[in-house]
């Protein structure tokens, strides 16, 4: 059960924490790019517990990334229960479950057994950019006037697309109705929710809880499948004309705090209330109690990813950021943001430790960094997948410039680190234009603001205060509080603010002239990291399925 980045506080002996509900606290499962963690938290947003499973990364060809839903299935149950016993708490104690998961990460599943018929595609995959250049060039404008983003390979609607097109079977097997298809907090929920009897059976998707597995996904998931009338939030059926993708494979869309069954098959929390659904980033933003129009929040994990609350009024942005729902709490209007998306921050620290083996662990990237002053001239553009917020650019690949001698593994890692701020100071800039009112500090959250080293090197690229809360796995909180609103655990939003604690201030200490150097000496590498992939003829195609 290793932890990537994460720096927990664990309770004190013998603390003592608030239960002064009937139901004493709330469950939450996050279910993220590189592992799966329960977490337990009690009516103040403290963690009294937790529990953490990774899970493999599938490569099959340059720019593919899968995961195996299975295991992903079986690592929700066991961290749950886990989680629930390390607590020392039962059923009984358990207000509500909330879930929040990686966005984008697609998945299709059979009705009737609950087997995948592939493995999930997940939010970095670039095996689609072919089809998303023709959706660009002919539908492009119609497509971010109605959902609100740009014609990616990032979404989910494209590798719904290309499931159906290139497992044999699948497209036949989806129109008959036997298939339902989702984002990784749907599959978790209709696996959560489905009765105990043999096999998996439950063709319901729509209506009461019944008898039948829950097919559900939230406003927040759902915008990020470019299949969403962002507007309506409801999904548009020329879209899904589109992108080749049934209307009747997707799911109910549902706010992001409301009950929408219980569970009846996680052992010690059976008949909790499944009461909480975000996306992972829209999590945060709530974990972080950005709730007022002009709060922003910027998650560091795998990849990074700042939103700006703009409240009920739906903005779009024309410095390449992207319009999502942030949140839509029961029956009340949605809340939207401008969103900033970076894929790769700390997975080029998993990338560093897995596949160069520079260390052992990811919290060793601090210490290796710090026996240099700096970066020795290395630059790291880290375009794994391609350049996502601001530029949108698929066919850069990543690469290591500057390169001399001198350079050791070392400078390599510091420059790695910096190379997570570079991306970040992208986007605030793109958001600063947006807003017309720049930011003038920013919330840190996830599992990298622990590495001291990158904050106070973040804070001098913005030239602003970055903060860190008291709860920095702000991800699991968010869906915590949302599901404890549903529940009337939390009376409001303004409970949810009050709860929110600072951990530490990073304040810029570098000089205008320095950053921007550096910032300019970057940005002539990500130059050179631009149409890679175009110019070395493309990336490997990946060829149908073959049926076994």
């Amino acid at each position: 059960m290793s932890d990537l980045f994460s720096r927990f506080r664990r309770p004190d002996a013998g603390a003592k924490y608030d239960s002064r509900r009937d139901k004493g606290f709330i469950l939450s499962l996050d279910q993220g790019t590189t592992s799966t963690r329960a977490m337990v938290f009690d009516p103040r947003g403290q963690v009294v517990s937790v529990s953490q499973l990774e899970h493999r990364q599938i490569f099959p060809g340059p720019g593919q990334v899968e995961h195996d839903p299975e295991e992903i299935r079986l690592n929700a149950r066991r961290a749950i229960a886990d989680a629930v016993a390390r607590a020392d708490i039962g059923t009984e104690n358990i207000a509500a479950l909330g879930i929040t998961n990686q966005r984008e990460t697609t998945v299709i599943w059979d009705r009737q057994t609950g087997e995948p018929v592939y493995n999930a595609i997940v939010w970095q995959d670039t095996r689609t950019t072919d089809f998303c250049s023709q959706l660009e060039e002919s539908s492009g404008e119609l497509i971010r006037r109605r959902t609100g983003l740009p014609v990616s390979t990032y979404f989910a609607g494209p590798k719904i697309r290309w499931i159906l097109d290139n497992v044999p079977g699948v497209r036949e097997r989806a129109e008959r109705g036997e298939l339902a298809a989702g984002t990784m907090d749907s599959w978790l929920i209709w696996e959560l929710t489905r009765p105990p009897r043999s096999g998996r059976a439950g063709r319901g998707r729509l209506g009461g809880h019944g008898d039948a597995a829950r097919h559900v996904t939230d406003v927040t998931n759902a915008s990020r499948t470019m299949l969403m009338d962002i507007r309506t939030r409801r999904w548009d059926p020329e879209l899904c004309g589109l992108l080749g993708v049934p209307e009747s494979l997707l799911p109910e869309i549902v706010s992001s705090s409301e009950v929408v069954g219980t569970v009846r098959r996680s052992g010690p929390v059976h008949g909790v209330p499944v009461a909480g659904i975000l996306g992972d980033q829209q999590a945060a933003t709530f974990g972080q109690a950005c709730t007022e129009p002009g709060e922003a929040k910027c998650t560091y994990g795998t990849g990074n990813f700042l939103l700006l609350n703009t409240g009920t009024e739906l903005r779009t942005s024309g410095n390449g950021l992207i319009t999502t729902v942030a949140y839509q709490l029961g029956d009340a209007p949605a809340v939207y943001a401008l969103e900033g998306s970076v894929a790769v921050t700390g997975a080029l620290v998993q990338w560093l430790r897995d596949n160069l083996g520079f260390f052992s662990s990811a919290d060793q990237v601090e210490p290796l960094a710090r026996t240099v002053s700096d970066n020795g001239g290395c630059v790291v553009v880290p375009a794994f997948s391609g350049l996502l917020a601001p530029r949108w650019v698929p066919d850069a690949r990543g690469v290591i410039m500057g390169l001399t001698r001198y350079v050791t593994k070392a400078h390599i890692a510091r420059a790695s680190l910096e190379a997570t701020a570079f991306q970040t100071r992208e986007v605030v800039e793109a958001m600063n234009a947006d807003s017309g009112v720049p930011l003038t500090g920013l919330r840190a959250d996830g599992g990298m603001v622990g590495n001291s080293l990158l904050m106070q090197f973040q804070a001098d690229q913005l030239g602003v205060p970055v903060t860190v809360p008291r709860v920095t796995e702000t991800t699991a909180l968010g869906a915590a509080y949302a599901a404890g609103l549903a529940v009337g655990y939390f009376s409001d939003t303004a409970e949810i603010r009050s709860l929110w604690q600072e951990e530490s201030t990073y304040l810029p200490t570098a000089s205008r002239k320095d950053r921007d150097d550096a910032y300019a000496l970057w940005n002539r590498a990500v130059e050179q990291a631009v149409g890679w992939a175009r110019e070395q003829g493309g990336e490997a195609r990946t060829d149908r399925v073959q049926s076994d």
